[in-house]
């Protein structure tokens, strides 16, 4: 199966929730139905008989030259407009599960995970150019614990890094072949700045190398904040943004969703052996991640050590269940936006000053590019309001913002924003000005001391 679609007679409770959060009427959702295609969760390839930027989980559809538009194909009267500046931050590419069963090898083919499809290059300048490989002894008395293979949880994958090479070539296809605004991938040019996590790395180094493949031989400075205090995952504490999240995932909005899937969880739960385990069963996040870790990278879901295996039916359910909480958590639920600014005002605040900066002519590079995760862009389409527009969804793999400036002919500048490789609705032709607004609304003053001070969660 290619592409997912619900079946039946109506669309699932979770997804008529994010159609009527959206304000489209049940009975158009149930016209919906069966002809409407939800996402791909399994190839990173959209089928040709699908619309080019189809939500495909496994590979987000982003900029590339084939279906680029220029922005006087969709605003009037700035024809002439000329590229200054661009921000830009995607999520990493395929990687195995972050999350492991408590039995995980029972649950994975023999075989298990293989990550020696690419050499894992890990050294200090002027040292000895060492590489490491996972090795995962099958007589270890934990190896239980994870699969078997040689592949650690959270690990790119082969699959991933050929997703990421293709995405620079995509991104170069427009901003330098079609655009002409990129010279050459420098560091005087481009800034590149990715998380603490190794991923996002060698995501950010697969993307540099499919924009120019003569970057294998040179070296190119990836900027990355300590574990800590990284906010572009983000990392850093906020005592007050956790209990503004625990209030609203407390009350019936939520908690009603979990009673309404209770047989699908129980069953889920003893399948995979994680009964009793909170961070389990308290959300779909863990369940999500090891669905869709496997399809997207071409493994069977799950089947424990009786024979029974988790259906293709009931990852769908989870799917659209994994959308419905990252709207409510991120989007929906009362205090959501004050939970979203604080846990990512740091990242927001350097974003506006990257746009200050350029608005002073201080900048001194034409593209700052960021390497995230899903957690990172699922903020920053929140604080940009697009789920003003529409319900959030789960960012995919190798989803992608950007954040273009355009000088016109009256020397005006303008913020247009490209979500899944197109302008996003109400963020077509943005004054500067009110973007930098835009950026600063969701930057909390004095955000250390307010994320540490238990009144603000009221």
């Amino acid at each position: 199966m290619v592409n997912f679609s619900w079946r039946g007679s109506c669309l699932p409770p979770a997804i008529l929730v994010l159609f009527a959060q959206a304000g489209i009427p049940r009975v158009l959702a149930d016209a919906l139905n069966t002809s409407t295609t939800i996402g791909i969760y399994n190839t990173s390839h959209t089928p040709s008989n699908l619309p080019w930027d189809t939500y495909n989980y496994c590979n987000g559809p982003h900029v590339n030259a084939a279906y680029y538009v220029l922005p006087e194909s969709h605003t009037p009267g700035v024809k002439g407009s000329t590229l200054v500046y661009v921000n830009s931050m995607m999520r990493h590419h395929k990687r195995t599960p972050d999350n492991l069963y408590p039995s995980e090898r029972a649950l994975n083919p023999p075989s298990g995970w293989n990550c020696t499809d690419f050499i894992q290059m890990e050294y200090a300048g002027g040292a000895a150019q060492v590489y490491h490989e996972t090795v995962i002894p099958s007589w270890h008395p934990f190896a239980s614990q994870i699969w078997a293979g040689s592949c650690d949880e959270g690990h790119l994958t082969v699959e991933g890094l050929a997703d990421a090479i293709q995405h620079g070539k995509d991104f170069w296809s427009v901003y330098h072949d079609t655009l002409g605004f990129l010279d050459n991938v420098s560091e005087d040019e481009l800034y590149v700045h990715a998380t603490y996590e190794l991923l996002t790395q060698q995501v950010a180094s697969g993307v540099l190398y499919g924009m120019n493949p003569t970057t294998v031989d040179r070296r190119v400075p990836i900027y990355a904040q300590p574990e800590l205090i990284d906010a572009f995952v983000p990392a850093y504490a906020c005592p007050a943004a956790d209990a503004i999240r625990t209030a609203y995932q407390s009350v019936p909005a939520w908690s009603d969703h979990l009673v309404q899937h209770q047989a699908l969880q129980d069953h889920l739960a003893e399948m995979l052996g994680v009964q009793g385990i909170s961070a389990w069963l308290s959300w779909y996040d863990h369940f999500f991640d090891t669905f869709t870790s496997r399809t997207c990278n071409d493994h069977p879901l799950p089947c424990n050590a009786s024979g029974a295996c988790v259906t293709w039916e009931e990852a769908e359910t989870v799917f659209g269940i994994g959308d419905w909480e990252y709207n409510y958590i991120w989007n929906a639920a009362q205090n959501a936006s004050t939970y979203n600014s604080l846990t990512f005002s740091v990242a927001f605040e350097e974003l506006s000053m990257n746009f200050k900066r350029f608005r002073a002519g201080n900048e001194t590079h034409k593209m700052r590019f960021y390497v995230a995760h899903d957690g990172s862009m699922i903020r920053l389409m929140s604080g940009l309001g697009f789920g003003k527009v529409a319900p959030l969804r789960w960012p995919e793999l190798g989803s992608e913002i950007v954040m273009e400036v355009w000088r016109d002919a009256s020397a005006d500048q303008h913020v247009r924003v490209m979500f899944q490789g197109t302008p996003f609705p109400s963020l077509e032709w943005v004054p500067l000005n009110d973007f930098i607004s835009l950026l600063d609304a969701s930057v909390v003053q004095n955000v250390f001391e307010t994320c540490n001070t238990s009144s603000s969660s009221s």
